[in-house]
């Protein structure tokens, strides 16, 4: 019972203590529940910084180190940004390298050439990508007569002069970005299904 009372007599200190210890200011944090959670130790790719006791009076890393080193011990200059290996760059299945031009590079655009060869399977592909995404506006033989077209005016069919040359590339370049009335696709057709589906436009465009 003795004992019960003095501890009750402590139950406020103890309350005050826990309250103070969890209040942060400035650079404290206070006590912190989990602070491998909130504070990892990410490999920074624009900072590098090599002092490994620096911020160590805020550290709870495992390894001991300061709080904010983070530069990579694993390649022989400690640099968190690297060259890539050659020939790592991903690629698609077909060898398709991303796509890296912007949207006002139409005519860099239109010296590129398609990396797909011109196989009945790509042109089958292209055509049931053609008919899923383009079909609607274009039409299925290519001359602006889909069923969404009277809705946007002045889709131009693909046999029409300025259109009947435009290379694969320009193509390409035109379902990533969109123009004039047609959006950008490129956030919704892969580059290689893209390229697939310049494939069946030139077929149309022989038409």
């Amino acid at each position: 019972m003795i004992m019960l009372n003095r501890l009750k007599a402590f139950l406020p200190l103890i309350a005050i203590f826990a309250l103070a210890s969890c209040n942060a200011s400035g650079d404290n944090p206070g006590t912190e529940y989990a602070p491998q959670m909130y504070h990892s130790i990410p490999y920074e790719p624009l900072t590098q910084i090599k002092d490994k006791d620096r911020g160590e009076w805020l550290s709870n890393r495992e390894d001991g180190l300061g709080e904010f080193y983070n530069s990579n011990p694993n390649n022989p200059y400690e640099q968190n940004v690297m060259m890539p290996v050659a020939g790592t760059v991903r690629r698609t299945a077909d060898g398709v390298l991303p796509y890296r031009l912007e949207k006002d590079d139409i005519e860099a655009a239109s010296l590129m050439e398609n990396p797909l060869a011109d196989t009945p399977e790509i042109l089958a592909e292209g055509k049931r990508l053609y008919e899923l995404y383009c079909d609607h506006c274009h039409g299925p033989s290519g001359q602006a007569d889909g069923l969404v077209a009277p809705v946007f005016l002045g889709v131009p069919p693909y046999t029409a002069p300025a259109q009947r040359d435009l290379s694969e590339g320009h193509i390409f370049h035109v379902i990533t970005y969109g123009i004039r009335r047609m959006g950008a696709h490129g956030s919704q057709i892969s580059p290689e299904k893209r390229w697939k589906i310049v494939k069946y436009v030139k077929e149309l465009q022989k038409q």
